[in-house]
């Protein structure tokens, strides 16, 4: 379950990237936890599945305060850098992929911008039902599949950028596979229409637009309910 054996350093090659790609995230990880109606949290335990450095975590603590919560995720040493910022708040953190040890432990779980990167999400999707409380919600976003037009460049980046294997799937397989593991799926738009950074890099959008449209109509939200 945790080993120093397991996994890589970083998501990304160049470790200095890290911190900014949290910085980057950070008002769509706002956006996300705004948009979710649990609104108390103070009851419920909490994960983040590929947490990297907790900013999630911790930015869903200032504004849902949860009970407790746990992130997880494959990098060592971005876990490490979870640890060191993880200040007061209720959070442990662990380099782990299996959750065997957490059954029926969480009332909610989330993951951004990650299943992408997971080569078995029967696997996955099963795992994550298993470790939810009946009733408890998982919430999935990522926009990374092959209903987005720019995906196959962005395949090639991804892939060319980070320390993960980089999967091919469409928004219809990943509902397949939660709904398989036990799931009732639902999914909206990620909707966010906050100000976007003129700089994104081009790399990714070759187009002011394509930064626009990406998170608010190509980047998805699963709504996944463990039932009783």
């Amino acid at each position: 379950m945790t080993s120093t054996e397991l996994g890589y350093a970083t998501w990304h090659t160049d470790t200095k990237r890290e911190p900014a790609m949290e910085e980057a995230h950070r008002p769509l990880w706002r956006h996300f936890i705004e948009t979710i109606p649990e609104t108390d949290l103070s009851t419920r335990d909490v994960l983040d599945f590929g947490c990297n450095r907790g900013g999630f975590l911790r930015l869903l603590h200032a504004i849902k305060p949860f009970r407790r919560a746990l992130g997880i995720d494959i990098a060592r040493d971005s876990i490490a850098a979870a640890r060191a910022l993880a200040g007061v708040a209720p959070i442990d953190y662990e380099v782990a992929t299996d959750l065997s040890a957490w059954l029926e432990h969480f009332d909610l779980a989330f993951s951004y911008e990650v299943v992408y990167l997971l080569p078995d999400i029967a696997t996955h999707a099963a795992a994550m039902h298993a470790a939810l409380r009946r009733g408890g919600v998982y919430y999935v976003v990522t926009g990374c599949h092959t209903d987005f037009p720019l995906w196959p460049a962005w395949r090639d980046i991804i892939g060319g950028s980070t320390n993960a294997p980089v999967q091919d799937r469409s928004p219809d397989d990943y509902a397949a596979a939660f709904g398989a593991g036990g799931f009732e799926v639902s999914v909206r738009r990620f909707g966010y229409e906050g100000f976007v950074p003129a700089s994104k890099d081009r790399r990714y959008y070759p187009k002011l637009l394509d930064a626009v449209d990406y998170p608010a109509e190509h980047k998805l939200m699963f709504r996944c309910v463990k039932r009783g």
